[in-house]
């Protein structure tokens, strides 16, 4: 059985977790292209090495960061987000686009 060591619960079975993905740097949404948008949301770099990422765990519904070699699988350290973020970023709407015949 592989344990992860959740930041708020302790050590958790791997499967109450789900995995939510590297933790990239966002971009503006307001001020970033359509084209640099998709590319944060949908590419992801999948590198040799340590990574940070996001998890889940399932019970608690708690989103934490984890620093894990994708090469050995190891899960290196676990820490709660607010280590790195210390402000939250809340999205007004945006106005619809509008297209220009071409």
């Amino acid at each position: 059985m592989k344990l992860m060591p959740c930041p708020l619960n302790g050590p958790r079975n791997i499967t109450e977790f789900t995995y939510g993905g590297e933790l990239v740097a966002m971009p503006d949404p307001a001020a970033c292209t359509d084209a640099e948008w998709a590319d944060y949301v949908f590419n992801k770099t999948n590198p040799a090495g340590i990574v940070r990422e996001w998890w889940l765990h399932n019970a608690s519904h708690y989103w934490f960061i984890a620093e894990r070699d994708t090469v050995t699988d190891d899960i290196l350290r676990t820490f709660d987000p607010g280590e790195l973020f210390t402000a939250r970023i809340d999205f007004a709407p945006q106005p619809a686009r509008q297209e220009t015949p071409s």
